[in-house]
């Protein structure tokens, strides 16, 4: 179990407190099925077993630093009826996992962890995977991204449950954002596909990144790599996964960001130096990609 995981929901709703007088939104209870639990660095003790879900208003699943790891039937079953009584369940980062071993995600769209967003969606083909937002709401059942995003799960939970104005007072006593501008597609880095080490692209990959600040077409690159314009999308598609020109936008998105956290140049010096024609077409592009605009992603990265 991943122990920031589990104290983002304690701390969060353990901070919630109700008008006029300040009683406790939530009652909090750690289940496990066994008493010990490994956090990896240090063991934890839960007080109730698997039957303290019941009469839960809300369940939530913090992550698994072994996303593989098979879901205990007696935990699956657990879920699956507190489910069935009403519980609202939401999952925490890569606790998105287990959550979708119980098939309670089944149809659904969900987030997790982006790291592992592609392996949940590899392993659970029914779920509609999204690993561009902080959280996912489907009313019973959420999912959050990692870390940090479970913070914003939690927030959003208590506004459902209390309203804005209590919410916001959790968000205070967290020093948190009651929101966050964008998801976390803003925390991907979005680097180019590589190219097998010694492969055909090898010297035209170089000679691109050599040359992001220019205009080049799809013919330009072809006459480089001395080969014709179909030639060159079937080596891209076998050897890198896409195709020349989304390679090439995805490697001016990646140096935009890196010019954005460790310069102070103009968006609009940024756009030109990485190869866009307009700052407006830069400021579609990146928004497209990270989910943020430039000037947001400098606020939060710089």
């Amino acid at each position: 179990m991943i122990p920031f995981d589990l104290s983002t929901p304690i701390e969060v709703f353990s901070r919630t407190r109700l008008p006029p007088d300040g009683r406790p939104g939530y009652r909090i209870r750690v289940c496990a099925e066994e008493p010990e639990i490994d956090a990896g660095t240090f063991t934890l003790r839960a007080p109730w077993g698997l039957d303290g879900f019941e009469g839960a208003d809300t369940v939530i699943v913090p992550g698994t630093a072994d996303a593989a790891a098979p879901l205990p039937p007696t935990v699956r079953d657990a879920l699956r009826k507190a489910a069935a009584a009403g519980a609202r369940i939401a999952s925490i980062c890569s606790g998105t996992f287990p959550l979708a071993a119980t098939g309670l995600l089944d149809g659904l769209r969900a987030t997790t962890h982006w790291i592992g967003a592609d392996q949940l969606a590899a392993a659970h083909p029914e779920i509609d995977v999204d690993p561009g937002v902080l959280y996912v709401d489907n009313g019973q059942i959420l999912t959050s991204a990692g870390a940090a995003a479970g913070l914003d799960l939690c927030l959003h939970m208590v506004r459902r449950d209390y309203g804005s104005a209590v919410a916001a007072d959790a968000a205070r006593l967290s020093v948190t954002p009651l929101e966050r501008e964008g998801g976390q597609a803003q925390f991907i880095l979005h680097d180019h596909t590589p190219a097998p080490a010694g492969s055909e692209l090898e010297p035209v990959l170089a000679w691109l990144r050599d040359n992001l600040g220019r205009e080049l077409a799809l013919d330009d690159i072809a006459a480089h790599a001395g080969v014709s314009t179909r030639t060159l999308i079937r080596r891209f598609r076998e050897q890198t996964g896409t195709t020349p020109l989304q390679w090439l936008h995805t490697a001016r998105i990646r140096r935009a960001q890196h010019l954005l956290e460790s310069t102070t140049r103009s968006v609009e010096h940024i756009a030109a130096e990485v190869g866009f024609g307009s700052p407006t077409a830069f400021r579609d592009r990146f928004k497209r990609t990270t989910g943020v605009s430039p000037r947001t992603y400098r606020r939060t990265f710089s």
